[in-house]
């Protein structure tokens, strides 16, 4: 059997394989047995990019000591950047290549030659897959191609991961707010519930929701969580701002980097906070917008489609309880007043 019919033979089981794995931590390890059994490696290593940190970090790695040394953060950022552009890195000695670090620290793990290539996400590097040898080698053109197949196979099955992760954890956050609505018509709690989910299922700095009194041309915060005093004054008063016109006429807000957003006084608010992008929403009852919900975030986000129309659901969730506990509250009064009519007709007699 040639070497051909061995990558071929082994990247078909690794397809079949890669659809069966349940958790992303599975995933991961898999990819990196994959590449050290298929190509004879001594070691392997996968980095994930981590939006919080900006840099690359070492997330499975297998053949190599718990003190064994990675290159520093600005030092891989280079590399990544060499890799995107080359499509592979490969060096043979990597105990004196000057474009590594930790050359001792090599020798010592025993490692002679290393290979390095992109793993990537609709044309975006998300992460970098790493084979280590024992002897020096020369990777030929179907060990790098194999071995790039190989990540991008990856990284499709990471973003697949991923979205079914998120869309699972979207399910049974609206099933949770539904829940909550249905169970309560104290609109304060459920609002306050809310802006607390968001928050944490979404892995936001914070969340407001604020409703527009039309009686008085101004936002009232009706909940939040994670966010200053500060900040949420600026945010009541912010109703002449051209983005606030525009959510309330039913627009949803996306900012995807406050920095270079026209935000005008709004934007140093928003640094003050440490806030780097956001989401705000409307909140609609009967296709008009009430209010406006807003998603809060320190880290420069990508937010991907089904997230926002997550947020815009239950933009129009947060509508639906308001309007229940309005409609409530106006029984209540119609019941008292009845009440009081039928107890004056009484008093006639």
């Amino acid at each position: 059997m040639t070497l051909e019919t061995d990558y071929f033979d082994i990247f078909c089981k690794l397809s079949r394989a890669f659809g069966t794995v349940a958790t992303q931590n599975e995933l991961l390890n898999l990819i990196v047995d994959s590449a050290m059994t298929a190509m004879d490696g001594k070691a392997a290593c996968l980095f994930l990019f981590d939006e919080k940190k900006e840099f690359f970090t070492p997330v499975v790695q297998k053949g190599l000591s718990e003190n064994y040394f990675h290159a520093s953060p600005v030092k891989a950022m280079g590399i990544v950047k060499a890799i995107e552009k080359e499509g592979h890195l490969v060096f043979k000695d990597a105990t004196t290549d000057p474009r590594l670090e930790h050359h001792e620290a090599k020798k010592a793990e025993g490692i002679a030659s290393l290979i390095s290539v992109p793993v990537r996400m609709k044309n975006r590097t998300i992460g970098i897959l790493s084979l280590y040898t024992a002897n020096q080698r020369d990777f030929g053109e179907r060990d790098i191609a194999f071995l790039c197949a190989l990540a991008d196979q990856g990284g499709v099955a990471i973003h697949n991961n991923r979205l079914l992760t998120r869309l699972e954890k979207n399910a049974t956050l609206f099933l949770d707010v539904a829940s909550s609505i249905n169970s309560t018509l104290d609109i304060q709690e459920v609002l306050k519930y809310m802006t607390e989910k968001l928050s944490d299922t979404f892995d936001m700095r914070g969340a407001t929701i604020r409703l527009f009194n039309e009686e008085t041309q101004s936002m009232q915060l009706m909940a939040s969580h994670g966010l200053s005093d500060g900040f949420l004054k600026t945010l009541i008063a912010t109703i002449n701002d051209n983005g606030t016109f525009r959510i309330l006429k039913g627009e949803t807000r996306i900012v995807h980097d406050t920095d270079a957003d026209q935000l005008d006084e709004f934007k140093d608010a928003m640094g003050k906070e440490g806030i780097k992008s956001c989401i705000c929403t409307p909140i609609m009852v009967c296709d008009k917008a009430i209010g406006i919900m807003g998603l809060y975030s320190e880290d420069q986000r990508n937010f991907p489609n089904e997230l926002l129309m997550m947020v815009e659901a239950l933009g129009h969730q947060g509508g639906l309880a308001i309007q229940n506990a309005s409609m409530y509250l106006k029984l209540q009064e119609d019941k008292e007043n009845l009440e009081k009519d039928a107890w004056s007709h009484r008093s006639w007699f």
